[in-house]
């Protein structure tokens, strides 16, 4: 899901509001939560560091994950430093905090140089030669016979 995160500083009333829109259709962002900070406190928070930001940032009602706190701390440093600015946009996507599983990995064309392409049909290949006869009849040997026992306590009648 695609979502936009606009930090806007109020300096008249002494607060930064933090508006979370997500994308409702492609290109369409509607706002669905906005919180409220004490100025002073966010700055104070974003000089001691991106856990302390980060935890003054987080309630209730809008807790990030980590990787998108981190971005809008980043965000947030940036406009409260040297050339400060009374806005700016987080955009983020949460499809792209996601690690690539092996398959996706092989399916997006990111092998690496020691990995190569292995064909389903090669997986699935029967090979006689995996099992030798002793190993067919040591798993047939033990009987998979389900066994009842009449010492049931049950209260419903058998």
């Amino acid at each position: 899901m695609k979502q936009k995160f606009t930090f806007k500083i109020d300096k008249s009333q002494g607060i930064l509001k933090l508006s979370e829109a997500a994308e409702a259709d492609p290109g369409t962002f509607i706002t669905v939560h906005e919180e409220t900070y004490d100025l002073e406190e966010m700055k104070e928070a974003a000089l001691h560091g991106q856990s302390n930001f980060i935890e003054k940032m987080r309630r209730r009602n809008l807790f990030p994950p980590f990787d998108l706190a981190a971005k809008l701390f980043d965000a947030a440093l940036n406009m409260f430093g040297d050339d400060p600015s009374d806005g700016t946009i987080v955009e983020y996507e949460d499809i792209d905090s996601l690690p690539l599983s092996d398959h996706e990995a092989i399916h997006f064309g990111h092998l690496t140089d020691d990995e190569e392409d292995v064909e389903i049909e090669d997986i699935l290949k029967d090979d006689p030669d995996d099992l030798s006869e002793d190993d067919i009849k040591e798993i047939d040997s033990d009987d998979d016979t389900p066994r009842f026992e009449t010492d049931d306590d049950s209260e419903h009648e058998n």
